[in-house]
C-alpha cells in the first residue's frame, strides 16, 4: 500500500480527488494540501475528508504526516516549485502534464529525482488506453512492415463545447497536442528528431493565441507524420486522442481513442486493412486501469515493486515529449522552419 498526499485541490485537483484517487486500492491518502482555505473546505465538505488531514501548505504536510508519494495537481506555472520542494521533501511524484514549464526546469527536476532516488512521473493519461497500446504493440511486432506515414486530426470547435481558457499560451499545441506528441512517441517506439510547423488564429476567434496549427514531424527512423489540430473547427467531432491512420508497407492501421463529448461516450476502436484488401475490426484488450487511473497505479507499483513497466511515463522520458512541443511552438515562431529536437534540448 502506497502512502500518498495531493497537492493543489482546485477544478482538476478535485476531480482527482473525487474521480481518480478513490478507484486505484493500492493507494491510500493520507493527506491534501491547498494554500486556497476555501478548497479545502470544499473536500472536507462535499467528500467527508477529515479535516485532521488537511493542510494549506506543503510544509505543514511534511511535518504532520507520512507518506511515500505527492500527486501533484496544481496549475501549470505551479508544478517546478511545487514539484522540486516535494522531492527535496523525499516524496516519489506523480504530477500533470507539462512537468514544468521549460526544458531547463524539467531537466532540474529529473536530475533531483534521480540524486534523491526517488520516481517522478508525468501522468500522460492518454498513454493508458486500449487504442493505443494495441497500436503500439502491432507497431512494434511489425504487424504490415515499417511505417511509411502517419496522419493525425484533431478537431473540436471550443466555442460551443465549454472551453474556457481563452487566454492561455499556445493553447493547441502546450495544452493539446502535448498528448498526441507523446503518443506518437510510445505508438511508434521511436524519437522525434525535427519538426516544421505551422500555427494561427482565425476571424471571430474568442482566443488570445493560436488555436489552429499543422506540423511535419520527422522521426529518427525515418518515419514522417502529419499533424493537424484545430479548435476551431466546424468539421466532425474526433476523439480527444485523434484519429490515426499509419500507412506501413504492407497495410493501414487506424485508429481512435477516447471517444467521450458532451456527454456521450463510445470505446476505442482499431481497424486493420491488409494492402489492397477491406479494413477489419481488431478486438482491443479491456485496460483494467484507465486513464488516470493508469498513471496513478501504475506509479503506485513502481514504489512497491521497484520494476518500472514499459512505456512508464517517467519524467525522464517525458523530457522528449515536452522538447517536441517546445520545437513545435519554437518552429510556428519562426514561420514554419525545421527545428532539430536536438537544438531544443541543449539549449535549454
Amino acid at each position: 500500500m502506497v502512502k500518498a498526499i495531493q497537492v493543489g485541490l482546485g477544478h482538476w485537483g478535485f476531480s482527482w480527488t473525487k474521480e481518480v484517487i478513490p478507484k486505484v486500492p493500492n493507494v491510500h491518502m493520507v493527506g491534501y494540501v491547498d494554500a486556497n482555505p476555501e478548497a479545502i473546505a470544499r473536500v472536507q465538505s462535499e467528500l467527508g475528508i477529515d479535516e485532521k488531514r488537511c493542510f494549506l501548505s506543503l510544509e505543514e504536510a511534511a511535518k504532520g504526516i507520512e507518506a511515500d508519494l505527492a500527486i501533484c495537481t496544481l496549475r501549470t506555472e505551479a508544478h517546478y516549485p511545487v514539484v522540486k520542494r516535494c522531492l527535496e521533501l523525499g516524496f516519489n511524484v506523480l504530477v500533470e502534464k507539462p512537468f514544468a514549464s521549460t526544458i531547463a526546469q524539467a531537466k532540474e527536476l529529473v536530475a533531483l529525482a534521480k540524486a534523491n532516488s526517488r520516481v517522478l512521473m508525468v501522468s500522460q493519461n492518454y498513454r493508458f488506453q486500449p487504442g493505443p497500446i494495441a497500436a503500439a504493440e502491432l507497431i512494434g511486432a511489425q504487424k504490415f512492415g515499417p511505417v511509411n506515414l502517419v496522419s493525425i486530426d484533431f478537431r473540436r470547435h471550443a466555442p460551443s463545447q465549454g472551453y474556457r481558457y481563452w487566454d492561455m499560451p499556445d493553447p493547441l499545441l502546450a495544452d493539446m497536442s502535448i498528448h498526441h506528441f507523446d503518443l506518437m512517441r510510445m505508438v511508434l517506439g521511436d524519437e522525434p528528431k525535427r519538426v516544421s510547423c505551422r500555427t494561427w488564429n482565425p476571424p471571430a476567434s474568442p482566443f488570445g493565441h493560436h488555436p489552429i496549427g499543422v506540423a511535419t514531424l520527422e522521426f529518427e527512423k525515418g518515419t514522417i507524420v502529419s499533424y493537424r489540430g484545430s479548435w476551431m473547427s466546424s468539421g466532425p467531432v474526433t476523439p480527444w486522442a485523434g484519429e490515426w491512420t499509419m500507412d506501413c508497407s504492407e497495410g493501414e492501421i487506424t485508429w481512435t481513442s477516447r471517444d467521450n463529448f458532451m456527454g456521450k461516450s463510445a470505446p476505442d476502436r482499431l481497424f486493420l486493412r491488409e494492402r489492397d484488401k477491406e479494413a477489419e475490426p481488431f478486438e482491443l484488450q479491456p485496460v483494467e486501469f484507465a486513464d488516470r487511473t493508469g498513471t496513478l497505479n501504475a506509479i503506485a507499483k513502481v514504489i512497491e515493486t521497484g520494476s518500472v513497466p514499459a512505456r512508464f511515463s517517467s519524467g525522464e522520458d517525458n523530457l522528449h515529449s515536452l522538447a517536441l512541443v517546445q520545437a513545435t511552438i519554437l518552429s510556428a515562431s519562426r514561420d514554419g522552419a525545421w527545428v532539430d529536437i536536438a537544438e531544443v534540448m541543449e539549449t535549454a
